[in-house]
């Protein structure tokens, strides 16, 4: 039986896969925070936009789900592998733990994205800012 926080995580990565913003910021309350080692701290609405600006590809595969909760929210934490491609065709895979921190209707308040980005800032630099 798949609970809510299964469907939201499904939810999240195929809309993230298949580059679809509003899919994805529908999942986000209206004033949802994501928290990017690359991006920086931003808007759900100005993120996703971004980061889909700069993809030309991207598979993702889920290992696991854990759940929590601190304060009496709910946080949801998804560890998957994201093999990225960037918009110059640039392939820039990593794997990453993405942390959910939900409201009480399930929607997420702020989304804090852990990963190491040693291995992708050059390519990242290069295609984004024309530099590395």
């Amino acid at each position: 039986m798949q609970t809510d926080v299964d469907r939201m995580v499904h939810e999240y990565l195929a809309s993230l896969e298949a580059a679809d913003a509003d899919r994805v910021i529908a999942l986000f309350a209206p004033d949802g925070i994501v928290e990017s080692p690359l991006y920086g701290t931003m808007p759900a609405t100005e993120f996703y936009p971004a980061l889909f600006a700069d993809t030309a590809n991207s598979r993702l595969t889920l290992r696991t789900t854990m759940t929590g909760s601190t304060e009496g929210r709910t946080v949801v934490s998804f560890w998957f592998d994201f093999d990225w491609t960037l918009s110059t065709g640039e392939p820039a895979p990593f794997t990453v733990v993405d942390v959910a921190e939900l409201d009480g209707h399930g929607l997420i308040e702020r989304l804090h994205i852990v990963y190491d980005t040693f291995p992708i800032r050059d390519a990242f630099n290069e295609a984004h800012y024309g530099e590395n």
